[in-house]
């Protein structure tokens, strides 16, 4: 087993049990790899180990990649911040955009996915702490790109995405995970379809058990997995 396999499954064990202990099933909680930086080989070890969701920060870096992993059973997931320039390429490739954060963006990305045939699953990143430092949609604006979001054609509106604020203890980060599932049930109850909001999309390698306690179906997680990155990213706490 290699270092990697040997990590995720750490990883998987200690998901499970967080699930288990909030009195979730674990196989409601999705773990995607965050494999940006690292090079395929990196990338095969953790697939050859059964992980099947891999995440990227940019759509240049995810490029180079798909396509020569395109013999593994792999679903890619754009994880980092989307320029409208790249909505394009973006929507032709990625099972999963995280990042969505206006209704512009959602609607390009949806009128690109009817242009390939593609039929992307779309987050709206919400950003409840105001850092000047991070993209998301402010609170007041979530209602609205949800509503565009039941209009798309080809892409699929799936659910909601947080970055807290770095904190070095993960109990620091809860309450923000709190906050996104109360912007999810207040959209149920605002009359928002379930299917809408299944996902919510939070946690990483430092927070991700308290991610999985407070109601998280997707983490990210990548330097628990594959290992310190490269110093030029080493402030990356993902």
């Amino acid at each position: 087993m290699t270092a990697e396999a040997e990590r995720l499954e750490r990883i998987r064990t200690r998901m499970a049990r967080a699930a288990r202990a909030s009195g979730r099933d674990p196989a409601d909680v999705r773990l995607v790899a965050v494999s940006k930086t690292f090079d395929l080989s990196h990338i095969r070890a953790v697939a050859a180990a059964g992980q099947v969701d891999f995440g990227e920060n940019r759509v240049q870096e995810a490029l180079q990649k798909i396509e020569p992993s395109a013999d593994l059973q792999i679903r890619w997931h754009l994880i980092g911040h989307l320029q409208s320039n790249k909505a394009r390429k973006a929507a032709a490739v990625f099972t999963m955009i995280h990042s969505v954060d206006s209704v512009s963006l959602l609607k390009l990305l949806d009128a690109a996915a009817s242009e390939a045939g593609t039929t992307p699953e779309l987050l709206v990143q919400v950003d409840l702490a105001g850092e000047a430092t991070k993209h998301g949609a402010p609170p007041g604006s979530v209602r609205e790109i949800v509503e565009a979001g039941g209009a798309c054609r080809a892409a699929r509106l799936v659910g909601l995405m947080l970055l807290p604020p770095l904190a070095e203890d993960p109990e620091e980060a809860r309450p923000w995970f709190r906050r996104l599932r109360e912007v999810r049930e207040w959209l149920a109850a605002d009359g928002v379809p379930a299917p809408m909001l299944r996902e919510l999309s939070m946690g990483m390698s430092g927070d991700f058990e308290v991610a999985v306690e407070e109601g998280a179906t997707l983490i990210r997680v990548g330097r628990a997995i594959f290992g310190a990155r490269p110093a030029a990213t080493a402030g990356d706490h993902v």
